[in-house]
């Protein structure tokens, strides 16, 4: 059984590196960190799932709006036919049994048509 590198290279000054400066820096390992991510490095890399450079577009003062559409409103609307639902927006997908107060951010077209036309009242907060 060969010898490990651990022992063979025990008590020695340079580890097989030759006089004093082979295997001393960043370059025998060819680079440090990710360098070469797209050059010498590249196929490593595309195999571990590294990317390099800003991917898509981030809106920065965007911020996601919850939605709910008319045929949920049945259910979370109360007894008495009042929904408050904050900052969300009510879409049009569904429709109405009863008449609903809904309080919403906003409404789309539809959603407005099927509120009113079940008899509900449409409030813009």
């Amino acid at each position: 059984m060969p010898k490990s590198k651990l022992k063979k290279f025990r008590g020695s000054r340079t580890c097989g590196g030759g006089t004093h400066k082979n295997r001393r820096g960043g370059g025998s390992r060819g680079g440090r960190g990710n360098a070469g991510g797209c050059k010498h490095h590249f196929v490593r890399d595309m195999m571990r799932g590294r990317t390099m450079g800003k991917h898509g577009f981030t809106r920065p003062n965007a911020r996601e709006i919850e939605i709910v559409n008319v045929g949920e409103l049945d259910s979370m609307a109360s007894d008495d036919g009042r929904l408050d639902l904050g900052r969300k927006k009510v879409l049009g997908r569904g429709s109405l049994s009863r008449s609903i107060t809904v309080t919403a951010k906003a409404f789309s077209a539809a959603a407005r048509e099927k509120i009113e036309e079940a008899g509900g009242e449409v409030v813009v907060s």
